[in-house]
């Protein structure tokens, strides 16, 4: 079941580890014929100064030619793109994969609907990556 917080964010739980998420995610990523863009490691990055979190990823990814063209009809949008999905652990334990939601980004940077069922990509990896297979 999917979860919309008052800012936009869809947080879906799932049972998989964030391992398995990343793999998923990628794969139906490279699968749409999308560009993996970066894979940064929060949790990783926080052991290395010493610090610790909650195992934590941030997948972004996207088309540069469907991305330029929302940049340059909207250039704001580039401050949300690429899309993102962000693989975490909570502190009860349990893993949820979250992401900006295209009606949010719609909203915000004043889309029309085409444009946003552009963005709508992001829905289907994030069920994919959280579905049974």
């Amino acid at each position: 079941m999917a979860i919309i917080d008052p800012h936009g964010v869809v947080t879906l739980t799932t049972e998989r580890s964030i391992d398995e998420l990343l793999r998923r995610a990628v794969a139906r990523i490279e699968a749409l014929g999308l560009d993996v863009i970066a894979v940064i490691d929060h949790s990783g990055e926080a052991t290395d100064a010493g610090l610790t979190m909650p195992e934590t990823k941030l997948v972004m990814f996207g088309s540069p030619t469907d991305g330029t063209g929302l940049m340059r009809a909207h250039p704001r949008i580039a401050l949300d793109l690429p899309l993102k999905l962000l693989l975490c652990q909570r502190d009860d334990g349990h893993v949820v994969v979250s992401y900006n939601g295209p009606d949010y980004l719609a909203h915000r940077h004043g889309l029309t609907r085409a444009e946003t069922d552009a963005l709508r990509v992001v829905e289907t990896i994030a069920a994919a990556t959280t579905s049974d297979p």
